[in-house]
């Protein structure tokens, strides 16, 4: 019988796609803040103040530049 949580954790991607505003490049590396307040480094191409999708340490792409609204608290 196959086991129903563990097709279900199959399903889910192993890393989170983040979304964040590079601050500053150099070399091939860019230093990214996230909506939360984080702070990351991911491998990649972009430049400062650029809205960028992040998985598991590479921009994979722009991000659209929308307003961050927040249902928490």
């Amino acid at each position: 019988m196959p086991n129903a949580y563990r097709e279900f954790m199959a399903l889910m991607p192993d890393q989170p796609l983040e979304v964040g505003e590079i601050t500053s490049i150099a070399g091939g590396v860019a230093i990214i803040t996230l909506p939360g307040g984080g702070v990351i480094q991911a491998r990649g191409e972009g430049t400062a103040g650029q809205r960028v999708f992040v998985r598991a340490g590479l921009i994979e792409g722009g991000a659209p530049t929308l307003t961050y609204v927040s249902s928490e608290g």
